[in-house]
C-alpha cells in the first residue's frame, strides 16, 4: 500500500522518454512574452504586474549591487510557482517533490551569494562566523556551529520544499482513498471526507504558492547579507 502512495514521486516515463523533462518545461509554455502591441491581453498585464509586484518587495531592501539578481530570482519564482500549482492537477508529475531538484536549484545559487560576499566583502562575510562580543573560549565552538549552519542552508532549502509538497500530496491521496472506499458504505462520511479534501486541496494550493515564495525570499535574503 505504502509503495503505491509512493509511486506518485518517482519519475514515469511515456514511449521512453522521462516526463520530467516535459513537467518541467510545461509552465513556461503557460507565460507568453509580451508583445510590442500598445494594447496587450490580460494575461499579459497581469503577468507584468505580478512579476514588478514581486520584485520591488523582494529587491526593495537588496543594495543596487545585488539587485542585478532579480532577472535569475523573479523567473525562478516563476518557475517553481508554476510547477507547484501543476502539479496538483492530476495525472500530472510534480518535479519539486524530488530533492535532486531543488537541491540542484538551491546549491549553485547559494554558493554563488557565498562566492560573491567573498569576493566583494571579505571581511564581513567571515564576521559572520563569530558573533561581536563572543566570549574567548567559545570562538571554536561557535566558529564551527556558525560554519555547518551556512553550509546546511541549501538543504533546507531543498528539504523544505519537497517535505511540504511530499506530504499536501500524500494527505490529498489518503483522503481520497478514504473518500473512494467509505462511499459504498456511508454517504455521510464520504461526503464529510469528501468536503475536508477540497479543504486539503485549497490549503495545499495556498502552500504550492508560499513554498514558492518562501524559496525565493531565502535565497534573497543570502544574497542581501552577501552584497
Amino acid at each position: 500500500m505504502m509503495t503505491n502512495l509512493f509511486d506518485q514521486f518517482a519519475s514515469p516515463t511515456f514511449f521512453g522518454v522521462h516526463l520530467i523533462i516535459v513537467a518541467t518545461l510545461a509552465p513556461w509554455l503557460l507565460f507568453p512574452s509580451p508583445s510590442n502591441q500598445w494594447i496587450s491581453n490580460r494575461l499579459v498585464t497581469s503577468q507584468s504586474w505580478f512579476l514588478k509586484s514581486f520584485t520591488k518587495q523582494i529587491f526593495s531592501p537588496i543594495s543596487l549591487r545585488g539587485q542585478k539578481w532579480a532577472m535569475i530570482l523573479s523567473p525562478l519564482m516563476v518557475f517553481l510557482l508554476g510547477m507547484n500549482l501543476l502539479g496538483l492537477l492530476p495525472y500530472t508529475f510534480t518535479p519539486t517533490t524530488q530533492l535532486s531538484l531543488n537541491l540542484g536549484l538551491a546549491i549553485p545559487l547559494w554558493l554563488a551569494t557565498i562566492i560573491i560576499g567573498l569576493r566583494n566583502q571579505p571581511t564581513a562575510s567571515l564576521a559572520h562566523l563569530l558573533p561581536e562580543g563572543t566570549p574567548t573560549p567559545l570562538i571554536p565552538i561557535l566558529i564551527v556551529i556558525e560554519t555547518i549552519s551556512l553550509i546546511i542552508r541549501p538543504l533546507a532549502l531543498g528539504v523544505r520544499l519537497t517535505a511540504n509538497l511530499t506530504a499536501g500530496h500524500l494527505l490529498i491521496q489518503l483522503i481520497s482513498l478514504a473518500t473512494v472506499n467509505l462511499l459504498p458504505s456511508s454517504i455521510m462520511l464520504a461526503s464529510l471526507t469528501f468536503s475536508t479534501l477540497i479543504l486539503l486541496t485549497l490549503l495545499e494550493i495556498a502552500v504550492a504558492m508560499i513554498q514558492a515564495y518562501v524559496y525565493v525570499l531565502l535565497l534573497s535574503l543570502y544574497l542581501q547579507e552577501n552584497t
